[in-house]
């Protein structure tokens, strides 16, 4: 079979039988109504035994307003007694790169279960809106029917001027009535790193709300603005206001460390002497 066959029939054959669903960051498969069309440099591999096509060559897979770019693309499918074919998994691997209209995320490998709904991306992984990005070291998941994306290894959110490290953290996205999607809201988990411009936010666990610019952090906080720190048990911090609040544990209450401003450092020496 030719490649130009072999791609006429996919975009017939991998129709499947899943629910349409909302626009968002998903592989192609999930809407039964709209065909997939699939492009290859290399050729286009059907196995049937297997049930699986693979795309190899700058490989492309498209169904609607998302693709998916990558070295190679394999669709498995399940094929019912009583109705059509089924995709239940894609694959992507070598330069991956999923495009929609509001999000883009890039990767090594990409791993869709398509009845879950979920994207398993590894090999620096990188998910970003037009304001927002969030990265990580292993891996990040993304869960399009509940709009959400958990980052894993040393994590990271940067939107609004402002950063979030941890160890894993969780990103909500909302999508306004324009269509345009953003990130709202982060969980984050273990070694909890806030920076902006004029301070630092540590602590252990962490939720961080983008619209309201509130950070409420607990577990050992600290708040570093210069050369002033402030240490308690929680904090709820207003990233765009600075006015903080830190709590106590009772045993070891809020400390402060606050330094005065030099006085005029290059003032001319006195007379005398």
């Amino acid at each position: 079979m030719s490649g130009h066959a072999a791609a006429a029939a996919i975009v017939l054959v991998l129709a499947g039988a899943m629910p349409a669903a909302a626009q968002g960051l998903a592989m192609p498969g999930r809407d039964a109504r709209t065909p997939i069309e699939v492009v290859a440099r290399d050729g286009i591999e059907w196995r049937q035994k297997e049930r699986v096509y693979i795309a190899r060559g700058n490989a492309r897979a498209t169904q609607g307003e998302v693709s998916v770019f990558a070295d190679a693309l394999a669709a498995s499918y399940r094929q019912n007694d009583s109705g059509p074919t089924q995709i239940y998994r894609l694959e992507a691997a070598g330069n991956v790169r999923i495009v929609s209209t509001t999000r883009t995320a890039y990767g090594n490998r990409a791993v869709y279960d398509v009845d879950e709904g979920v994207i398993v991306l590894t090999g620096s992984p990188r998910l970003v809106t037009p304001e927002q990005s969030v990265t990580a070291r292993d891996s990040i998941e993304y869960w399009d029917r509940n709009n959400m994306a958990v980052a894993r290894g040393n994590a990271v959110a940067v939107g609004q001027g402002r950063t979030l490290r941890a160890e894993v953290i969780t990103a909500h996205f909302t999508r306004a009535a324009s269509g345009e999607t953003k990130l709202s809201r982060v969980d984050a988990v273990s070694n909890v790193l806030i920076t902006t411009e004029t301070e630092t936010v540590r602590g252990e666990r962490g939720v961080y709300d983008l619209d309201s610019g509130i950070a409420r952090l607990s577990g050992g906080v600290s708040i570093t603005r210069g050369e002033n720190q402030l240490t308690g048990a929680t904090a709820e911090v207003n990233l765009v206001t600075g006015v903080s609040r830190l709590v106590g544990d009772g045993a070891s209450g809020v400390r402060g460390l606050l330094v005065p401003r030099e006085v005029q450092r290059n003032a001319p020496p006195g007379r005398g002497g």
